[in-house]
């Protein structure tokens, strides 16, 4: 086969701390093919409502409640509940009440990223089985307690990745293992758009919106005065939240997840040794936190890796603005949610193949994958420990970029090499909030 060789992204990166993660299928309730699985939504913003959508589309999932800390948004996850068929969804304030309500069978976590890591252990602990969004978490240490929680509990816990449902992805990785690219030395992920200068604009620290639970929706995170931008949420746009080191990771990990987890996918699941990366704000003038432009370099097992994130240009690549590609020495592949090209030997101009329409749906075959993992107790697509591993291989690009040092993956023991780094790893959670599996 003439792909690079990876590790093992199926090595045990947990033995140290007792839990087994060789086991294919999990133990626990068995709900026959006739049977409903009660489901409850946490966290009712823009993805959230868009994975009770998706839900509705397969059938088998019964939505039972709704639950967000912002009064509006419940209100709005409610109605669209009872306009999609489910009458009897309870709208719920505090996650809390989801986790202890023994009729709950499984939850989806659309909450803000910093408290992906804490619902989702929780959730286990209380044996709902998990869909939470990407990415993973917000701290290297979070990731491995996630995957034990998932494991010690016997539950299945399929992540947001959902490109691997997509069928481009899968032929794209069919593809890399088939050698038809030959070696390959190189790949790349990027993204590029033009935002505004201005940006998000500047606005001032104030009190709350009537109907929000500040102090809940912090949560573990440091307590902050409110900001509009820190909470960020509106119906026209993604929250921005996520552009703020207190509770995500930037556009590394809420674009860069997606695209170097296909990447990890088509080596199955290798991470990089080593991490170099540069980024800052250079263009945007808002109060955000997470820059604007950034360029990471992998060294993975027998190849290198890029990540590039520009938001002042949009000029593409592959004439696409984002993407994942395979450089081998006889073709070039590069697939996005739009299909997948490949370049033979030197030549300018790619074949489309097999770009059916069929081929490009992915949340749709993700919930169902999710429920037939429910029913029969297997390893979803997108299990918790690959995106792990993806997230992880992010936030080491922020942690790099922000430290200013290489650094050096041993993947073995799931942490870096450099000793000044290690602290970095570390999760912090304010009082009372603690993340025990």
């Amino acid at each position: 086969m003439g792909m690079a060789q990876p590790t093992s992204g199926r090595r045990d990166f947990l033995r140290a701390g007792g839990a087994a993660l060789t086991t294919s299928i999990f133990a626990g309730k068995i709900h026959g093919a006739n049977d409903r699985v009660n489901v409850a939504f946490i966290g009712m913003g823009r993805q959230g409502m868009g994975n009770l959508n998706l839900a509705a589309k397969v059938p088998g999932y019964q939505v039972t409640a709704v639950c967000d800390v912002y009064q509006p948004a419940l209100e709005r996850a409610q109605q669209r509940a009872k306009t999609l068929g489910f009458e009897g969804a309870k709208a719920v304030k505090d996650f809390r009440d989801i986790l202890s309500d023994s009729s709950v069978d499984a939850v989806s976590i659309a909450a803000p990223d910093h408290w992906h890591a804490y619902m989702t252990v929780e959730a286990c602990k209380a044996r709902k089985d998990v869909f939470v969004e990407k990415p993973a978490c917000v701290y290297v240490e979070e990731g491995p307690k996630m995957v034990e929680a998932a494991r010690k509990y016997q539950r299945v816990v399929q992540a947001g990745t959902m490109q691997r449902s997509g069928g481009f992805f899968q032929k794209a990785r069919e593809i890399v293992h088939s050698g038809d690219l030959g070696d390959i030395t190189f790949c790349r992920t990027f993204q590029a758009s033009v935002n505004k200068k201005e940006g998000y604009g500047n606005p001032p620290d104030s009190d709350p919106p009537a109907g929000l639970n500040w102090d809940l929706w912090l949560g573990p995170a440091p307590a902050r005065r409110f900001n509009q931008n820190r909470w960020g949420v509106a119906t026209n746009q993604w929250s921005t939240f996520r552009y703020f080191w207190d509770y995500a990771g930037g556009a590394m990990t809420d674009w860069g997840v997606h695209l170097l987890d296909i990447l990890q996918l088509a080596f199955d699941e290798a991470m990089p040794v080593s991490i170099a990366a540069q980024g800052g704000k250079f263009y945007v003038n808002d109060n955000l936190e997470t820059p604007d432009t950034m360029l990471v370099t992998y060294r993975y097992p027998g190849f290198i890796g890029s990540y590039e994130s520009r938001t002042a240009n949009s000029f593409p690549i592959y004439n696409s603005g984002n993407g994942t590609s395979f450089h081998g020495d006889k073709a070039t592949l590069m697939v996005n949610r739009g299909g997948y090209w490949i370049w033979r030997g030197g030549s300018s101009n790619p074949a489309v193949e097999e770009k059916r329409p069929e081929m490009a749906e992915m949340g749709v075959p993700h919930w169902q994958n999710w429920l037939e993992c429910i029913r029969t107790r297997q390893k979803p697509v997108s299990d918790i420990e690959t995106c792990v591993r993806s997230t992880t291989t992010c936030i080491l690009a922020n942690l790099a970029m922000r430290s200013g040092l290489t650094l050096d993956w041993d993947d073995k023991a799931f942490t870096v090499k450099q000793i000044e780094a290690k602290p970095l790893l570390k999760a912090k959670y304010r009082a009372p909030w603690k993340l025990e599996v």
